[in-house]
């Protein structure tokens, strides 16, 4: 009689996302991984080509969970780029290691930035298009220049380097928009 299966595939992308979640990206090995889901190493490599595999699903894993995120975040802002900018923000300091693993030590180089905020949301293009609606003939450029300033404060408040509250943010990037657009 075969063994039954202790723990689906399922179970293990769930045991790898959460991994992530707590102890970050570079702790994800397979024999790790294998004690964290309470198993061997065996069930991994039979419901997964390899750890590259394993670590794709993950990652497309934590960027719905973004997009979740994202749609539960609130969007009180009627200035272009903001809102997003703020979930942004509120990620890198809620879940700084799913923010590491999706946006700084990225394992998947086929995605660029705008395909990972964008999401399956629309995030980017909803805000380009406000933006558009509000007169600005080129929104691409002013979401770069928005972007680097979002992404330098995230990952400043990784590094515990930012301590804005979220109100005191919300001015900084109204004020940054207002004078991109000028």
């Amino acid at each position: 009689m075969a063994r039954k299966e202790i723990i689906s595939k399922d179970g293990l992308l769930e045991s790898s996302f959460n991994m992530i979640k707590q102890s970050g990206f570079s702790e994800l090995t397979a024999r790790k991984l294998a004690a964290f889901a309470g198993c061997s190493t065996q069930p991994i490599f039979r419901n997964f080509a390899n750890m590259e595999d394993l670590i794709g699903q993950t990652f497309e894993k934590s960027l719905l969970f973004f997009d979740s995120f994202y749609e539960k975040f609130d969007k009180g802002s009627h200035i272009p780029f903001v809102n997003l900018g703020l979930c942004y923000i509120a990620f890198a300091q809620k879940e700084s290691n799913l923010f590491s693993f999706l946006f700084i030590n990225c394992p998947k180089n086929d995605y660029n930035l705008y395909s990972k905020l964008n999401g399956r949301t629309g995030a980017v293009k909803n805000e380009m298009n406000l933006a558009r609606e509000e007169g600005v003939s080129n929104p691409e450029a002013i979401f770069m220049k928005m972007w680097m300033l979002i992404h330098g404060a995230a990952c400043m408040s990784i590094t515990g380097d930012y301590d804005l509250s979220p109100a005191e943010t919300r001015i900084q990037l109204e004020e940054a928009y207002k004078a991109f657009v000028r």
